[in-house]
């Protein structure tokens, strides 16, 4: 008794892994193959009362299972998502209660139990490290009035300049007729520079509204 040690896992479809130790030279066939019978029985057996308690697995892990997701940001915004002194990571983790690890590279890992608070978590990050698209458009708020345009900030952090040819379809003699600071407008981003600076257009998203509506 004790020469050996025999393991096997397994489906009810076959054996999808085994493990033997054993502390003589070697077994007979006959014993390997009255094993791993035993081990089928034994595994059927499991099979069987395990489904009793759960027919089929679970389509979605169970609400209170631990989750862990990466997203993948600008390595640019970091600095924003950390925020002063860690201000705004500390006010992340203390409203979700999510676990965040952020590598130099942009990579965030997130680890929770709750998979609303993970989400809560990773819509605030992806809120705060969004970046404008060309061809989107954007209801941003007028920051900034100026004899040529408007300054509009279209998320947290990021602005764009509404040239005053782009404001309506029409000749613009003054901006402020159109446009006044603290008004919220519908912008389309037309043109992104290599210095990072952002054209918008509140007629090109007026027009683009427009058409989108007429179509339904």
């Amino acid at each position: 008794a004790g020469d050996m040690d025999f393991k096997v896992a397994g489906t009810d479809e076959g054996v999808t892994a085994l493990q033997m130790d054993i502390k003589v030279a070697g077994i007979k066939r006959e014993i390997m193959q009255k094993a791993l019978e035993q081990a089928r029985k034994g595994r059927l057996y499991i099979l069987k009362e395990m489904s009793k308690a759960l027919a089929e697995p679970r389509k979605e892990l169970s609400k209170h299972a631990p989750r862990i997701k990466f997203i993948q940001i600008n390595p640019d915004k970091i600095r924003d998502i950390i925020g002063p002194f860690g201000k705004t990571i500390k006010s992340i983790i203390e409203q979700t209660g999510v676990k965040i690890d952020i590598e130099e590279n942009g990579l965030i890992k997130l680890s929770s139990v709750d998979a609303n608070k993970m989400d809560m978590a990773i819509a605030m990050i992806k809120k705060i490290t969004q970046e404008a698209e060309i061809g989107q458009i954007y209801m941003g708020k007028v920051k900034k009035v100026v004899d040529f345009g408007a300054f509009v900030e279209i998320f947290p952090g990021t602005e764009g300049l509404v040239h005053i040819s782009q404001l309506s379809d029409h000749r613009v003699r003054n901006v402020r007729d159109i446009v006044k600071e603290g008004d919220d407008i519908l912008v389309k981003v037309i043109e992104i520079d290599e210095q990072g600076k952002i054209r918008l257009s509140r007629k090109a998203a007026l027009k683009d509204n427009n058409k989108k509506h007429s179509q339904k």
